[in-house]
C-alpha cells in the first residue's frame, strides 16, 4: 500500500545538526545537515 507524500514527510524524525546535536527547523527533504551556528564556523 502506498502512502501520500505528505503523510511520509509528517512521519520524519525531527532532523538534528550534525556537529553539536541540536535540534533545527529546515525542512526534512533539505540536504543540510548542520545547524545555523555550526555552518558559520566553517
Amino acid at each position: 500500500m502506498l502512502i501520500k507524500m505528505t503523510e511520509f514527510l509528517k512521519n520524519l524524525p525531527i532532523k538534528k545538526c550534525t556537529q553539536c546535536g541540536k535540534k533545527f527547523e529546515e525542512q526534512h527533504e533539505s540536504y543540510v545537515h548542520t545547524c545555523n551556528n555550526c555552518s558559520r564556523i566553517y
